[in-house]
């Protein structure tokens, strides 16, 4: 039976620029509408989510790839997964350096590797044997990253942080979820978050797809999206799960953070504590962008 095909894409939340917010919500637009292009023309969830995560890296406005803020040492290192729902496969990076697509490389790591997470200069090496292409640093850094930098490490402060991420539903009814981020900005290197750490920033299974952005240290004493994937279970309602999931953590572990989630009729649902996250959400309804 075929499923009205659905995606949502966000573009992190926190402690946004005052500056970007107004452009963010065009950005997740492009990104939704580049990943429901691909579920249109029959592909995958699994092609759309990286598609869509893809546009996002590659926009500067965004805490992926080529717009990833700077550790403490002035250094761009990011993590990125992705997980098929109809499988449970997944594959995930933290710490790289130099590449632009940390989502192509987490793919790749699920789909030829035995392993789930390759973490620091090892998953720079894979991307080498890869073919990826390996950037120079200041092929990355943005100067607005620079500047914000510069400003948060005088302050002494790590507050500010984001990610992207999509989950998609195909004519198949099979869903899946992709993150990817630049993570804290200042944070120390080898600092990793929630968004490498399947079941914390990234979760897909036969049901229910989630993407999470926020504080990871948070997300992750939470394991954030396999709550709502749990709450799910109880409520077959998205909106419902995501919204007891961020309740719980508000209660819990209080801290910035945001969910998107789709399930396996194409029902889409996305909620938030922070007044930023901006979002697209695509399905049989129309098209739904918010800031």
């Amino acid at each position: 039976m075929s499923v009205a095909p659905a995606i949502v894409v966000h573009g992190g939340c926190g402690r946004i620029e005052a500056a970007t917010v107004a452009e963010r919500p065009e950005g997740v637009r492009q990104a939704a509408a580049r990943g429901f292009e691909v579920l249109r023309a029959g592909g995958t969830s699994l092609d759309a989510v990286e598609a869509a995560v893809e546009v996002l890296e590659e926009l500067p406005l965004f805490n992926a790839g080529r717009g990833s803020v700077l550790n403490a040492e002035g250094e761009i290192e990011t993590d990125a997964s992705i997980m098929d729902g109809a499988t449970r496969r997944a594959g995930a990076v933290a710490c790289v350096r130099g590449i632009l697509h940390p989502v192509q490389l987490a793919r790749r790591v699920m789909e030829t590797t035995p392993h789930v997470l390759l973490a620091g200069e090892g998953a720079t090496r894979f991307a080498q044997s890869q073919g990826f292409p390996r950037l120079r640093p200041e092929d990355l850094i943005v100067d607005a990253r620079r500047a914000q930098w510069e400003r948060v490490r005088t302050a002494e402060s790590q507050s500010e942080h984001g990610t992207v991420g999509a989950v998609a539903c195909d004519l198949q009814g099979h869903v899946a979820a992709a993150t990817s981020t630049g993570g804290m900005v200042n944070k120390l290197p080898g600092r990793t978050g929630d968004t490498p750490l399947i079941g914390c920033g990234t979760w897909a299974d036969a049901r229910l797809a989630v993407s999470c952005t926020g504080h990871g240290e948070q997300i992750i004493r939470m394991t954030l999206a396999r709550l709502a994937a749990f709450q799910y279970e109880s409520s077959s309602d998205a909106q419902r799960a995501g919204e007891a999931a961020l309740a719980e953590l508000n209660a819990t572990a209080a801290g910035d953070a945001g969910l998107i989630l789709v399930d396996r009729q194409g029902r889409v649902a996305f909620c938030k504590n922070t007044p930023n996250m901006p979002v697209c959400a695509i399905s049989h309804q129309g098209t739904l962008v918010q800031a």
